[in-house]
Formats: C-alpha cells, structure tokens, sequence
C-alpha cells in the first residue's frame, strides 16, 4: 500500500504534526509591536514549508488581557490587537490553501469578569445569568466558602458586594468560573464551538477542561503530602479532590464531540494538567464518542529530559482496543524552552537536533511550539520587563512564561528580529538573532531543515505516523523502541547523555538507515546521538 492510500485510510489528525502558534509574539503587520493576524497569514509560507499538518492558535478573542486571552470576554469576536473577523477568515483561507488546517483554543472553564454574560450574573441573585457562574455564600465568619486554592495563588474566592456572595475563580480574580453544569451555560458553549466550526475551523484544543465542573457541595480540599519539591504556591498544598475534574464534565465532552462529528473531519484535542491527568488524559478520550486525543504534561515541566521518563510516558498509552490517542509537546507557551531546561548551553546545538527526532518519532501526535524548529532557548527577561502575572507573583522562583513568548526572530539583519518595527510587548531574545529564520533557511545543516526532513520523513513513513510502539531498552541514557506498522519495521535508538554509549547486545544490529542525528554507528552513539533503521520485518 502506498503512503497516499495509507494516509487516506486514516483520520488527518492521527500521527498529525501540528504547529503552535502564539499569535502576540508571532508576526506584527501593523506595527504596535504586538502580533497579529495578518502578521500570521503574511509568514504560513513558513509553516508550510515545515510539512506539518495543522496549526494550532493560541487564543486571540476579545479579552482585557490580565492572562493573555485566556480570560475572555466575546468567545465570538477577534480582539482589536489582533484584527478582525475578516483577518481571521482570512487566515483560515490562505492555511487551507497552503494545505493546513486550523485548531483554536477554547477556554470553557471560565471567562473575564468583563464578559457580559459575568457583568449581568453579578448584578442580582435572580436575573437570566444569575447562575452562570459559580456563586456562594459566605461561611457564618465571612470566610470563603471552602479551602480551594487557585492556581495563580491565593484563594480562589473573591468576595463580590453587589452579589453579596463569593465567586470561585481557579485561576486570576478576573477569570470568574462558569457554572458548566448549568445546560444554558453549556447550549452557549456548544452555539459559540458552531460559530467558529461554521467559519472553517478545523478543531479545537479544550483548554484547562478537568477544571470545568466543581463538586457542588464545596467540600474543603484535604492537604496534599509533602513531596519535598519547592511549593511556591499555596494551591501546591492541596489534593484538587473538589474544585475540579468532576465527573459531569464527561458527558459534556461527549456533546462537544457530537457536535464537532456533525461537521465531519474535525479534531479535539484536551489539555489536562494536575495530579490525576493521566487518568483523566484517559477517560477524556476513551471511545469513539469522546474527545480525540489529550495533550499532557509529562515532558512540559521536567527537569530533565530521560530514557525513564521517555519510557514511563510512552508505556502509560498501549495500542489496546477502547485506549485513546496521546499527543507529546516539549515545549509550549505556558512552559520554559525545552533546550535551556535540559541542556547545557555547549550541547544545546546537538541535543536540540537529538530532542526534534525523537518528538517526531513518539506515537501520538506532535505539536511543535514556533521557534522550536530554530532552537530557540529561554529569554531571561528581566524583573521591570515581566508581565505574566505568575511570574511577577511567584518571582525569582519560577522560569517565566515570558520568557517563552518572546517575539520569534525572522531576519538576523532586521530590527527586533523581523517581527516588529516597533518596540515589542517582550524582549527578543538577545542569542536569537543568530538563529533567526533568515540565518537558517539557506543552510541545508540548519535545525531548521533538519525539522523540515525528519516532518516529511514521518509524513512518508507509516511506522513512524501510527505504528505501533514497543520499548526495548531504557536506562541512564540510553533510550531503544520499536515501531511497527503493517510490514514495515524501525528500530529508533536515542542516546540522551552528553557521553557516547554503546549498544548493549541484545539490541538487533544492521538495518537500512532512514536517518541519522550526530555521530551514530551500527555499534555506538555518539553524545546526543540518534538513529532510525528499518529492520527486516
């Protein structure tokens, strides 16, 4: 069977190389020194070149900005900054004809208390919205109504006078929690999925879904064990036993996914984070009438990059009947670069080659975060410069999500990198220059073109988009599997340590080499070495 009939017999999402947009940092068209979309649709060339499948778009609606759009206030317009829904229309247009389809964000959880839908909850206890979010009283001593911590820090209630009660908010004071399990709050929710689905959209990542329903009886949380691991936030301190992931939110994933199947090929993807994600990652996406594939965090926030956890992630998703589909990220815009987290800065060049490869060898799908593909490290941005707000409220103790956001370099010669005119939102990297898109383009060594054959490779090598996964060999360093699919057969070898290994010998030998990262041989890898050969099946 060709890799064309292949892939036809397979939805386009599964084995699907997906690339993360953010669009503040992306590419300013206007000049404000923000990203845009025009400044979008002006650089998907660039994308495209890269093979990958989709993109996906961080969230760019209507929002006062304390988190970044993520606080929302019209699911169902563009944000000023931004553009326009035209801009956005034609966005989609030109990712499609460059073959590319679209996923956005939507943030179900909560909205800004800007949204008019919270503006009218909390002027009374009896108008139409008085019960989209999540009210309560308070205790006889004017405390909150329970323990819950939010994730920003601080508890998780804010006292509102108008109301005269307390609304819940897991996040920032100003991300009020909607009462999902009301039905108009989720027949809105389900209108506004149609509203973008209509528009061309080609899927959504459900953003923070195991925090949409609360027990409703408020229970106080019970303390969590001390790990011994720093806890620089008082939600650390809690089992999340019943401010999140109750089981109502399953059924309401079911709907979610009836609607997106109405509109035939579409795509769901979850981000579950939190103590108890790879049960939820699970029962997420278990079956045919839930949601498609879950986005964890096993490698997100690790120190360290090992065959162990390579392998303990790996083996938590079997090939059985009723199992979902997983999806692997290295790097997104709530977690530092992944090359300034697990390399030294003299390795970073071959250990980012090494980490492309085995991103893009892993069964599930990929998502690849934009600069990545150029090996992008972690911008210190200094104190005065931060405006993430868990940053500033958890500082100096945390690698800040800024310094992931900064603008992505398109031209070394070119002011701030090429993507602004203008003085950016956050700094360009001070190394990024040399890594710029321009730098790399024209040279066949780059990462750049690197990420751009091992993207085709998996593209034309069923094993590698679908197959099957079998660990043979994990320790210290050295990390060995197996991917089959039909009759084709990969062995995949992977040397995380900064010292070459050698094969230990019960690991098979020869093969036709598909690729090869490094200094690797039939016998050893080199330091950050990594090889594909196709077996005899």
């Amino acid at each position: 069977m060709t890799e064309t009939a292949h892939k036809a017999l397979r939805p386009w999402w599964k084995g699907a190389v997906i690339y993360q947009i953010y669009p503040r940092s992306f590419a300013d068209s206007n000049g404000d020194g923000i990203g845009d979309l025009p400044g979008i649709t002006a650089r998907l060339d660039h994308v495209a070149s890269l093979g990958v499948d989709a993109i996906w778009l961080s969230p760019f609606f209507t929002s006062p900005m304390k988190d970044f759009g993520y606080d929302v206030a019209d699911y169902r317009d563009v944000d000023p900054i931004f553009g326009t829904l035209a801009d956005f229309d034609a966005l989609v247009a030109r990712a499609h004809e460059l073959g590319l389809k679209v996923v956005i964000d939507q943030v179900y959880s909560h909205t800004s208390n800007e949204h008019p839908w919270f503006t009218e909850s909390r002027a009374s206890r009896t108008n139409k919205r008085a019960d989209w979010y999540v009210w309560a009283d308070a205790k006889p001593d004017g405390s909150p109504p329970s323990n819950w911590q939010s994730v920003f820090g601080g508890p998780a209630w804010t006292w509102d006078a108008r109301r005269g009660q307390y609304y819940l908010h897991n996040f920032l004071k100003e991300q009020p929690q909607l009462h999902v399990h009301h039905p108009d709050v989720q027949a809105e929710l389900l209108a506004t999925a149609r509203f973008w689905l209509d528009r061309g959209v080609d899927g959504f990542r459900l953003d923070a879904i195991n925090f949409m329903m609360h027990e409703p009886t408020m229970r106080d949380n019970p303390p969590a064990p001390d790990t011994g691991k720093t806890r620089t936030r008082p939600f650390d301190f809690q089992l999340k036993l019943y401010n999140q992931s109750h089981a109502d939110i399953v059924p309401f994933l079911e709907r979610i996914r009836a609607t997106l199947d109405e509109y035939g090929d579409r795509f769901t993807v979850a981000e579950v984070g939190g103590d108890e994600a790879d049960r939820e990652m699970k029962l997420f996406t278990a079956g045919d009438h839930r949601l498609n594939t879950a986005y964890g965090f096993d490698f997100l926030y690790a120190d360290r990059l090992t065959p162990r956890i390579v392998a303990d992630a790996l083996t938590k998703w079997p090939a059985e009947p009723g199992m979902g589909w997983p999806s692997w990220a290295f790097e997104n815009h709530d977690a530092p670069r992944a090359v300034s987290r697990w390399a030294s800065p003299e390795h970073r060049d071959a250990f980012a080659r090494m980490k492309m490869l085995l991103l893009l060898s892993l069964r599930g799908n990929a998502f690849v975060y934009q600069g990545e593909e150029l090996g992008l490290t972690q911008v210190d941005v200094p104190f005065e410069r931060l405006v993430d707000p868990e940053a500033i409220a958890n500082w100096p103790l945390t690698l800040s999500r800024d310094g992931v956001r900064t603008p992505m370099p398109w031209s070394s010669n070119a002011i701030n990198g090429g993507f602004s005119d203008a003085e950016p939102w956050l700094p360009v990297g001070p190394d990024h220059a040399a890594l710029a898109v321009n730098r790399q383009d024209g040279d066949p060594d780059s990462l750049l073109n690197l990420t751009r054959r091992l993207v085709r490779l998996r593209a034309e090598t069923p094993a590698l988009a679908v197959g099957d996964l079998t660990l043979l060999h994990a320790d210290d360093q050295l990390l060995a599997f197996e991917r089959r699919e039909g009759d084709q057969r990969l062995l995949c070898l992977f040397n995380l340590g900064d010292t070459p290994v050698t094969l230990p010998p019960a690991l098979p030998r020869g093969g036709r080499v598909l690729v090869q990262i490094n200094s690797a041989t039939d016998e050893r890898l080199g330091a950050f070495a990594a090889a594909i050969r196709e077996m005899t099946a």
